[in-house]
């Protein structure tokens, strides 16, 4: 399914103290329904662009289907707006899980905190650093990904997110949902048996609590942010051995967690290994 992300509009543009129409772009967003097995399980509003990966993704990430090699045969309707998923086996407990918090250790950590029960069956530890990126190397990244939005430019209405490695590997999915991004990022590389543990998230906006997570889902050691961090979200990476790197605009930038995969190029009056 590959509909046009933006449409032009005639607006009325208001500017200098005088009304003036002017063509402008206008970001589109579709409900995208998945049934699974025939039977309706949930609606997402999304970009209506590389819908199979994000509907693989999400379905992975969310533990409803974590082995890609279960789903038998997925099909698009373009004209309901549906993706029909064949799949061998289906989580059984997720109805019951979906919306149900509780108080429990996060991913058999000490510290208690609030999650979704399936989060926590779903979201990876990272127990070893097997990326290192230089602060030249998150300047970088993030360049690369800002090269790559040209329907953020054109309408501002959609979230950019990228999967990256510092030997050239570079995969770019913008979305009118945050989440949805990263889905299809993810619901690719599983597609496509593309490794994700020794590559980065570089993300356009802030790094919440429910982004954190979906990049422990994915199995990502580091997130690389133009924005700022929630306190939750600090909490989880901590948890979760993630390095969370926001603020990355000009020459400078915040390292939040796990400042081990963070190397310095050049000396400096802080040194890593003392955190």
């Amino acid at each position: 399914m590959l509909v046009e992300q933006h449409n032009r509009r005639t607006v009325i543009r208001y500017s200098d103290g005088s009304f003036t129409e002017k063509e402008d772009q206008v970001v589109v967003e579709e409900p995208i329904t998945i049934h699974i097995n025939g039977r309706e399980f949930i609606t997402i509003v999304c970009s209506p662009e590389w819908i199979e990966d994000m509907a693989v993704g999400f379905l992975a990430s969310e533990g409803i289907i974590p082995n890609h090699q279960d789903i038998k045969n997925i099909r698009i309707d373009e004209k309901a707006g549906v993706v029909h998923i064949t799949a061998d086996k289906v989580y059984p407990f997720y109805e019951q899980l979906q919306n149900k918090r509780f108080v429990s250790s996060c991913c058999g950590m000490s510290r208690q905190g609030f999650v979704f029960a399936h989060d926590a069956i779903t979201a990876k530890t990272m127990k070893e650093a097997r990326v290192k990126l230089t602060p030249e190397d998150c300047f970088a990244l993030m360049r690369k990904m800002d090269d790559g939005a040209e329907t953020f430019r054109k309408t501002g209405g959609v979230h950019n997110a990228a999967l990256c490695s510092t030997d050239g590997f570079f995969l770019s999915r913008v979305d009118i949902g945050r989440h949805n991004a990263l889905d299809k990022i993810y619901g690719h590389c599983l597609r496509n048996d593309i490794p994700v543990r020794d590559k980065v998230i570089v993300f356009s906006g802030r790094i919440s609590s429910e982004i954190l997570l979906k990049v422990a889902k994915i199995g990502c050691e580091v997130i690389l942010s133009k924005s700022a961090p929630t306190q939750l979200a600090l909490e989880l990476a901590e948890e979760l051995g993630i390095t969370a790197v926001g603020f990355i605009r000009g020459g400078s930038f915040n390292l939040y967690t796990h400042p081990e995969r963070i190397v310095a190029d050049q000396p400096s009056g802080i040194s890593i290994s003392d955190y």
